[in-house]
């Protein structure tokens, strides 16, 4: 039987008071927190780069909150050259893919506070120039809240 779990305003300022390392990455002590208890939401700090994947989610939905900096995404559009993604096991995953580059699609910045859903199969990329840092919940396509 699952248990529910808060998360305390603790659990966000103590991963928000590290300082920024340069790449994309999910934040610890929030990381770990997530993970042990199996939580579909982590922070992802992007800090300094040029660009992320441009990615498609077959079976699950991305919901994106801004806490720090500004994010600049693309949605809609295609990807170009997709490629499926492979699972740990080197197993292909036709249902993760991902590119390069989005031809097409919307530019959108998100600023703290703002909030982004990107639907299941919806092509996204994101990308910052110094520092942002987002909260991603992960919403599985069966869920009853999606259409």
């Amino acid at each position: 039987m699952s248990q529910c779990i808060i998360v305390r305003e603790e659990n966000i300022n103590a991963t928000l008071a590290q300082h920024a390392i340069a790449g994309t990455h999910l934040l610890d002590p929030f990381k770990s927190f997530s993970a042990t208890r199996n939580l579909p939401f982590n922070i992802l700090e992007d800090c300094q780069l040029l660009q992320n994947d441009a990615e498609v989610h077959q079976h699950e939905g991305d919901l994106w909150l801004c806490l720090e900096g500004e994010a600049r995404f693309v949605t809609d559009g295609e990807l170009i050259n997709p490629q499926p993604r492979r699972r740990p096991d080197g197993t292909v995953n036709n249902n993760e893919l991902y590119a390069s580059h989005i031809n097409g699609g919307n530019g959108i910045v998100l600023k703290p506070g703002d909030w982004l859903w990107v639907p299941p199969g919806q092509p996204h990329q994101h990308t910052c120039d110094n520092t942002a840092r987002l909260i991603i919940i992960k919403i599985p396509k069966h869920s009853p809240t999606i259409q």
